[in-house]
């Protein structure tokens, strides 16, 4: 079987319909997905939206009811073996073999995957030094710590030069240092031509790798775009008003509530920063806001409109918060694992 020419598109991953159903639960009902070459396509979504259900498709892991997939220009279902040797997957926690050496894990993953002897431990030493983990190279993987054990996942990941890896959710339970180490290993990832899918609910890691997302949930595609796409498809600005003298900031918020403005939210006192917060959802409203700030004569040091935060736009899609990194590992398993 022929692999499909995927430079026609300059599509890494192509998903369409995918549908995938646990009973009467839809775990996947119609996902539509389109990965670019050398990017990161960030998948958002609360637990259960399906994201863990998707890579598991697109990895060969799981088979789906109906729809169409290709990744590096195989399909998943019917060329299986063939997409193997061209992708990488790193899960939620660490799949090395504990009881082996960091070095013995990596050189009995490329010997599986058909590496020749000098090959695999040519990979073995590279990836060892890239992950920073040569010092820990004759050591079990039961004596890593949780960031050195994530990392050697990656290098396990790495080991047959995937033209796709597949990261879901992978730097849960992280403590800040070893998730922007992990950060910077995608990048570097992503820089030798590696294209990525990641699964995340972190609205800073989303922000930080993805080019492009894609928020599901509920198994279905909600939205997608850029980042700054997806923030001006909910609507709404906020105005921020600094005045140079902070005793105007509350003299000046209660004028603006009480000019009635159609439409025009409560206004909010940030004293930190000294500045005054409105919400605006239109021009009109931006135009009467500055119009009657002005017309108090009030010296202002600045003006700025800023776009919805990432986390705000993710509560808008799916009626959800977006989880905040978490520092130590959860002790049971989340939903999203089952589905």
């Amino acid at each position: 079987m022929t692999r499909i020419d995927k430079q026609t598109s300059g599509a890494a991953v192509t998903v369409r319909g995918l549908v995938k159903h646990y009973g009467e639960t839809k775990a996947l009902d119609g996902v539509d997905l389109e990965v670019r070459e050398g990017t990161v396509m960030g998948v958002l979504g609360p637990n259960g939206a399906g994201k863990t259900t998707l890579v598991r498709i697109l990895s060969t892991l799981l088979a789906p009811d109906s729809g169409q997939a290709t990744v590096a220009g195989y399909d998943v279902v019917r060329q299986p073996r063939q997409l193997r040797r061209v992708i990488g997957l790193t899960g939620q926690y660490a799949s090395v073999d504990e009881k082996l050496p960091g070095w013995e894990n990596l050189y009995m993953i490329g010997r599986l995957l058909d590496l020749p002897r000098k090959e695999a431990r040519a990979r073995a030493d590279a990836l060892l030094e890239r992950f920073s983990l040569t010092e820990a190279a004759k050591r079990p993987a039961s004596t890593y710590s949780g960031g050195m054990r994530r990392r050697l996942d990656l290098a396990a990941s790495m080991i047959g030069r995937p033209a796709v890896l597949f990261l879901d959710e992978p730097t849960t339970g992280l403590d800040p240092r070893t998730r922007n180490e992990v950060w910077q290993e995608v990048r570097a990832m992503v820089g030798d031509g590696v294209t990525v899918l990641l699964t995340t609910q972190y609205m800073e890691e989303a922000e930080q790798l993805a080019s492009e997302l894609m928020v599901v949930d509920k198994g279905r595609v909600v939205a997608g775009g850029g980042i700054e796409e997806l923030k001006a498809k909910v609507g709404g600005r906020t105005l921020r008003i600094r005045p140079a003298d902070a005793l105007h900031l509350r003299p000046l918020a209660a004028h603006l509530d009480d000019l009635g403005i159609t439409g025009l939210a409560t206004t909010t006192v940030d004293s930190d920063s000294g500045t005054l917060l409105v919400p605006i959802l239109s021009d009109e409203q931006l135009t009467a806001v500055v119009g009657a700030v002005t017309a108090r004569g009030v010296t202002l040091a600045a003006v700025t409109t800023e776009l919805p935060s990432l986390d705000e736009v993710f509560l808008s899609l799916t009626g959800h918060r977006a989880s905040a990194p978490q520092d130590t590992v959860p002790t049971e398993d989340r939903e999203e694992v089952a589905v």
